[in-house]
């Protein structure tokens, strides 16, 4: 039987090089945007989160960037929590609240689809995180189109 002989790892060890960067860190131009849609589904896997900070760090690089909810996307945008709203049930359970609270509170924009909430989802207005602009399923498409005709920054992301 082997024999392990290296020393077991521990807080602070790291196992990759963290700190040498490849490409160079790209900067907006004054003007430019991005869009970030999501339709994918609130703690079914980690994109939902990916992508808001995703956004997050497109907003600090200079971009006005927003994000799009349709579909199962929009149940990342409803208020949430147990016994209450706002409570945390479980460690991370507010995670997608507070980081679009965190990305609105930077200068980001989000819209979420009315037919979506409503019709797939059983839930309203009301229900969304404060500061997000409801939108009318047509919207859904002319908002992608009026940022591929300003040459955004354009990160797409669906959950099937």
């Amino acid at each position: 039987m082997p024999t392990v002989t290296k020393d077991a790892h521990k807080a602070g060890d790291y196992f990759v090089d963290y700190e040498t960067k490849v490409f160079e860190d790209v900067k907006a131009e004054p003007g430019e945007k991005a869009l970030v849609t999501f339709h994918t589904m609130a703690f079914e896997g980690s994109i939902g989160l990916v992508n808001i900070l995703n956004a997050i760090r497109l907003t600090k690089k200079g971009y006005e960037t927003s994000i799009l909810l349709y579909g199962p996307g929009v149940l990342l945008g409803v208020q949430r929590g147990f016994p209450k709203i706002g409570d945390e049930a479980f460690p991370g359970h507010q995670n997608f609240n507070k980081n679009l609270e965190r990305f609105m509170a930077e200068g980001g924009k989000v819209y979420a689809c009315r037919f979506a909430l409503q019709a797939l989802y059983g839930s309203g207005e009301p229900a969304l995180i404060p500061g997000i602009t409801p939108i009318m399923p047509q919207d859904v498409l002319d908002c992608i189109l009026l940022h591929k005709k300003a040459n955004a920054v354009i990160i797409d992301t669906w959950t099937v």
